[in-house]
């Protein structure tokens, strides 16, 4: 999963990176608060770390903004040296779903990651086979059935209708998609991105009649939408 971390200190930047990546995800940094809105607009992410100090917006404006603006948010731990209640009481109620006061244990900062993204988690993201309409994955064999029928994908399709399933109807940046799967977002790579989605839609048979289809979404990325049967 992809998680964004914003603090004006970039050496707590980093160590949360260390953190996220250590539990095997993938981490942004940023230490503006103004750069971090333009990126939350364009961009994907499943857990957003956000320190309440910091130049141009801080955390609490982001969280309001957040709250008025993007129709698709990331959960929000706070993670701040602010401990008065009234700063708890504010954060959470603007929006923030966790609230960690420095400094803090590594073991339990990562406990709380962990909990948080498996509570924004689609049913059945992570278990070992989850089925999603006509569809049955197995992940420890990384098969896709369909209708019973077992379809045959290489190891970065699977990965990425999986990636799908598990974030149907909600719109994927091409940077998200990249960094999850390819863990680059490099500019030449995105035809290697567009070649994939285009097998897996077609090998899965991604069309209406079996509930599925991918929309791209144009100057941003892809989304799979569930589609209602006589829709």
């Amino acid at each position: 999963m992809r998680v964004v971390i914003a603090d004006d200190e970039p050496e707590v930047v980093q160590h949360l990176k260390s953190i996220v990546e250590e539990l095997g995800h993938v981490a942004v940094g940023y230490s503006d608060g103004n750069v971090l809105m333009q990126t939350l607009v364009r961009d994907t992410f499943d857990l957003l770390m956000l320190d309440w100090n910091m130049p141009g917006k801080d955390g609490l404006e982001i969280l309001k903004w957040m709250h008025d603006t993007l129709p698709e948010r990331p959960p929000v731990i706070m993670i701040t040296n602010r401990s008065a209640k009234k700063d708890i009481t504010d954060a959470l109620n603007a929006g923030a779903a966790d609230y960690i006061t420095k400094p803090e244990d590594r073991a339990v900062i990562a406990a709380r990651i962990t909990a948080m993204l498996r509570r924004g988690a689609v049913g059945g993201a992570f278990d070992t086979e989850a089925t999603y309409g006509v569809y049955r994955l197995n992940r420890i064999e990384q098969t896709v059935c369909v209708d019973g029928q077992t379809i045959a994908l290489t190891a970065k399709e699977f990965e990425l209708a999986d990636l799908f399933f598990r974030n149907a109807n909600r719109t994927l940046s091409r940077n998200y998609i990249m960094e999850t799967i390819w863990r680059t977002t490099a500019a030449l790579a995105t035809r290697t991105l567009d070649m994939h989605i285009s097998r897996v839609r077609s090998k899965l048979n991604l069309q209406p009649e079996n509930g599925f289809r991918i929309f791209t979404v144009f100057g941003y990325g892809y989304r799979l939408e569930t589609i209602a049967k006589g829709s």
